[in-house]
């Protein structure tokens, strides 16, 4: 299968995941608590993942969950300037993790050539500014919507009810003109979603593999592993990397990352471990 990021960037994932960076320009992220807030902490980041091995890198500018809100135009003051600054340094694809439409044309003209929408396209807009500058997608199930808080969220079917969210959004992206093999699919872990919810979806990956489009794994550090494992947020990332080699053996071929050197490494172990089994059963 081959996976297109813009219109410059190809890529062969039969049977290699790719690894995404994650660059977050938000002082309160669940993960990094606003770490990498300042512009220089921002780049320095994007280097050490560049560094090691980053595929492409993801930029945001508001947290999933609830917070403060935060205007379009803070947004896009938060992610255009790192996204131009990137596109200037770096000869990779970029990603921009936004709901927004307006937010996401302003980032694809900076250079950016992804959009990552974890609101299932919920602007009308966001599709037609994809459409427009030639950009890839990520259909992200989330059951209410982002920031919204959802502590007993409900299904009549988990497994049909992402698939099926999931099939329609991947359906929207094509009818709105946007090639298929630009288009990836995320079962939006612990966006709506309890603990176990999450588990099973992880567990059942293979499932949106029948929609027809790359899936998209986004697991790092989430609160899921930390309730399977115990862990607390400083202390997921063995469990992220379970998940990641989990995820590509059922499938997944692209990892969102907050640690890129390990998810690399899983990454390319899984690869090589893929490539020997698909001679063997020649």
């Amino acid at each position: 299968m081959i996976l297109e990021l813009g219109t410059q960037h190809k890529f062969d994932i039969t049977h290699r995941a790719l690894v995404m960076g994650i660059l977050n320009r938000t002082p309160d992220s669940f993960y990094d608590r606003g770490k990498y807030w300042s512009f220089d902490n921002f780049l320095r980041l994007a280097e050490e993942h560049v560094k090691n091995g980053a595929d492409f890198l993801d930029v945001g500018g508001v947290k999933a969950g609830p917070g403060p809100e935060v205007t379009e135009a803070e947004e896009m003051e938060r992610t255009v300037p790192g996204v131009e600054a990137l596109a200037k340094r770096f000869d990779l694809p970029i990603s921009i993790d936004t709901w927004r439409g307006s937010v996401a044309s302003a980032a694809f003209e900076a250079g950016a050539c992804i959009g990552n929408d974890i609101s299932g396209f919920s602007d009308p807009t966001f599709l037609l500014a994809c459409k427009q500058h030639e950009a890839s997608v990520v259909a992200t199930h989330v059951r209410i919507g982002p920031r919204i808080p959802d502590p007993k969220p409900l299904y009549r079917d988990l497994k049909k009810d992402v698939k099926g969210f999931l099939s329609e959004r991947a359906r929207w992206a094509l009818e709105a003109g946007i090639p298929k093999q630009r288009i990836m699919v995320d079962a939006g872990l612990d966006l709506g979603k309890t603990p176990a919810m999450s588990a099973e979806l992880l567990r059942n990956s293979d499932d949106l593999l029948t929609i027809g489009h790359p899936v998209f794994l986004s697991a790092s550090n989430k609160g899921f592993l930390g309730d399977l494992s115990g862990a607390d947020i400083n202390n997921r990332r063995e469990s992220s990397w379970a998940a990641h080699a989990l995820g590509i053996l059922l499938g997944c071929r692209i990892l969102r990352a907050h640690d890129v050197r390990g998810s690399r490494k899983i990454s390319d172990v899984m690869e090589a471990v893929l490539e020997y089994q698909s001679l063997e059963n020649k």
